[in-house]
């Protein structure tokens, strides 16, 4: 593997390139912009292409048409940019269309500020568009992971013909880390990947041949919606997690993304100091790790501490819910382009155990 210091966004890029992405259709908006303007290079030297269309409505159904031809293919945005391209990742999901996008979070609400926040969680996880469909939403802390998950990504989405989402946020898309980059998939392996899908791809076909791709089926919906169910619940084998020093813990972090990362710093100053403290951090925050909440051992953890850049809280909804009632869930927030520290995070553990052991 080749080792490289790249930006976050660039190394994103790379890997959907390493991956066989062909195909990349986007409009500029910060803070996500280093990944069309590095695909707008690296795409033409393997052969693929690039498009910067007149709107971000217009780039996901570009993608959309890639898709629908077998190519792999990648779109990415921020924030107010992403709920533009909604619909056009509403119909990959109902068309069962695999395609991969990437937000690079910035503030809100509205369009928001370019400062880095983690504002966009409900969107990722709740409603990336109408119609209920759900998605595999990886949430990297470092650079090195966000490489691994694109480069899986398509992987993941060529598998369940269904849309793929990187979460990213301002922090990760603009600093610089050294990358253990992935192999290039050959032309041979890219074209074998296509083939593979030419049962329902509008690869070209004899007269006597069809391939028709609807957007949902206008007969038999609720069978796909059935089938489409079925497929959500085979993902709790994909579920990705770090629990970290969660055995003896009294106390629970929880966090995603750069928090996630920003906690477990501020985990380990707490054990220097005495604290039981443990993390833990969904490497994908759809699906949820569950089965992490559940075998805590909640005659130890005395509460559990949402960890996230976001006024009101987003997280804090699944934690709940995963936590099931058996101990308080309390918040650490920051917002507004203000990011968490770990004195931040520090503070707030110490207020939580100092008050439980009075």
């Amino acid at each position: 593997m080749a080792r490289k210091f790249m930006k976050g966004t660039e190394a994103i890029a790379e890997a959907a390139v390493r991956s066989g992405c062909r195909f990349f259709a986007g409009y500029p908006i910060t803070p996500q912009n280093e990944i069309p303007e590095y695909l707008a290079r690296r795409l033409p030297e393997v052969g693929g292409a690039f498009v910067q269309g007149e709107s971000e409505v217009a780039s996901v159904n570009m993608v959309y048409g890639a898709a629908s031809a077998g190519t792999r293919s990648m779109t990415s945005s921020s924030s107010c940019g992403i709920a533009l391209k909604s619909e056009g990742i509403s119909y990959c999901a109902i068309a069962r269309i695999p395609m991969v996008y990437c937000n690079v979070q910035r503030g809100g609400p509205g369009v928001g500020a370019i400062q880095p926040t983690q504002q966009d969680y409900n969107q990722a996880t709740k409603a990336s568009g109408n119609g209920g469909f759900r998605m595999m939403v990886f949430a990297p802390a470092t650079v090195q992971e966000a490489v691994d998950m694109t480069y899986a990504a398509f992987d993941y989405a060529q598998r369940d013909r269904n849309p793929v989402l990187i979460l990213a946020d301002g922090v990760l898309g603009t600093i610089m880390e050294p990358v253990e980059l992935p192999e290039m998939r050959s032309d041979e392996e890219i074209k074998r990947l296509k083939d593979e899908l030419s049962d329902w791809a509008l690869v070209g076909h004899s007269a006597d041949k069809k391939a028709l791709i609807l957007p949902g089926g206008w007969a038999g919906q609720e069978d796909r919606c059935k089938a489409n169910a079925a497929m959500y619940d085979t993902w709790v084998k994909d579920v990705q997690v770090e629990e970290f020093m969660t055995e003896d813990a009294e106390l629970i972090l929880v966090a995603y993304g750069v928090c996630g990362r920003i906690s477990k710093s501020a985990v380990r100053i707490l054990r220097a100091q005495g604290y039981k403290v443990g993390l833990i951090r969904p490497k994908t925050v759809s699906p949820w790790p569950y089965a992490s909440f559940d075998k805590l051992d909640y005659s130890k953890v005395k509460a559990v501490l949402d960890v996230e850049m976001s006024i009101p809280a987003q997280l804090v909804l699944d934690v709940t819910l995963a936590v099931k009632d058996r101990c308080p869930v309390h918040t650490c927030l920051r917002s507004g382009g203000e990011i968490m520290s770990r004195d931040h995070v520090v503070a707030a553990a110490k207020a939580i155990l100092d008050k439980e052991g009075a």
